[in-house]
């Protein structure tokens, strides 16, 4: 996975906002940006290059970007930007509709026609958003459909949009666990949730390939999987049930997966554990305690699952991780080279 972070903190103050401007030019789509922080442009900027998609981290001080019919003559790279916005409030106006859209809200809008935005933090601090790039054309819904949605507010908050704006809001942080090859998987991934979330507020499910409304599904079941990481009792039949399928169709989803669902849950629990062991502010918790926060019941079973993949005990792990680090780092990068052979 390429990823780039910039802050403006890291430049001269007067070349601040010029930065601004000219980054996201280049890396959203080229807009005449305005700002009564120009002076002093405090902002941060997290890209993700995922192929078939490229997710923007944003925060940065109120401001107004305009899309003028004279930079999209000179200029379109036919992409839709869906943008959820996870502080503060934003408004766009475009073909004369005025939308506003606050926290939770997702909001899809083009490069190929003009727009007028703005953005106000609503505790005098900061913006902050996601915004994903995607090409017009890899979209395989009715297009004439799909930009009868363009500057209208989405919700993010229940269905597909819950689901979506979760998988964006978890993608970012976790970036630094992706090994290369998982950009191409996360950037369809991203594709086919997009197209799944607008297939279903156009009624164009059936114009959705099968293969979308797949990935769709399987993304549901590994929210679900995240949502529940801390009940004993999850289990394939568990999770096959709450989606209404059996449990050899869940098998069949996970095949491409290069892990079973079983060993998928296990993973999951284990790197939460392991995050909690590595926690200074949870460091007076038995470790007793943080195991059974991961829905481990017996802590001799979570012992040997922890020991078999990051090859220590968890009382080593945890004395390494607080008092020193390099020997947890290297045991850390050897056991995520080994995730794909951990058998279901």
């Amino acid at each position: 996975m390429i990823e780039t972070v910039l802050r403006s903190e890291d430049l001269p103050v007067a070349d601040r906002f010029a930065w601004w401007r000219e980054m996201t030019s280049q890396t959203l789509t080229p807009t005449e940006i305005t700002s009564d922080h120009s002076d002093d442009f405090r902002a941060c900027f997290r890209l993700l290059d995922l192929g078939a998609a490229q997710v923007s981290v944003l925060s940065y001080p109120s401001l107004r970007s305009r899309r003028t019919p004279a930079l999209v003559r000179r200029s379109d790279p036919e992409l839709y930007h869906l943008a959820l916005t996870l502080r503060g409030r934003q408004s766009i106006s475009r073909c004369r509709r005025d939308a506003s859209v606050g926290v939770g809200d997702l909001l899809l809008y083009d490069s190929s026609h003009p727009s007028d935005a703005s953005a106000f933090p609503d505790d005098g601090s900061a913006v902050e958003g996601i915004v994903v790039n995607v090409p017009r054309t890899a979209i395989p819904l009715p297009a004439a459909k799909v930009d009868r949605l363009l500057g209208s507010p989405l919700p993010g908050d229940s269905g597909m949009g819950a689901l979506l704006s979760q998988f964006l809001i978890r993608l970012a942080p976790e970036s630094d666990a992706y090994r290369p090859q998982d950009a191409i998987r996360l950037g369809g991934l991203t594709v086919d949730l997009i197209t799944a979330f607008l297939a279903h507020h156009t009624d164009t499910e059936d114009s959705a390939p099968p293969e979308s409304r797949q990935q769709a599904l399987l993304a549901g079941i590994h929210s679900f999987i995240e949502c529940n990481l801390t009940d004993p009792q999850l289990s394939p039949a568990i999770v096959a049930a709450s989606h209404h399928i059996s449990v050899r169709y869940l098998h069949k989803l996970f095949q491409g997966q290069s892990f079973t669902v079983s060993a998928w849950i296990r993973q999951r629990r284990l790197e939460g554990c392991r995050r909690d062991l590595a926690d200074l502010q949870l460091s007076d918790k038995p470790i007793g305690f943080l195991a059974a926060r991961w829905g481990y019941v017996h802590a001799s079973e979570f012992t040997r699952a922890f020991r078999r993949a990051y090859g220590v005990p968890p009382s080593t792990y945890r004395h390494e991780a607080l008092h020193g680090g390099q020997l947890t780092d290297r045991r850390l990068r050897a056991s995520r080279r080994s995730d794909d052979l951990m058998p279901g």
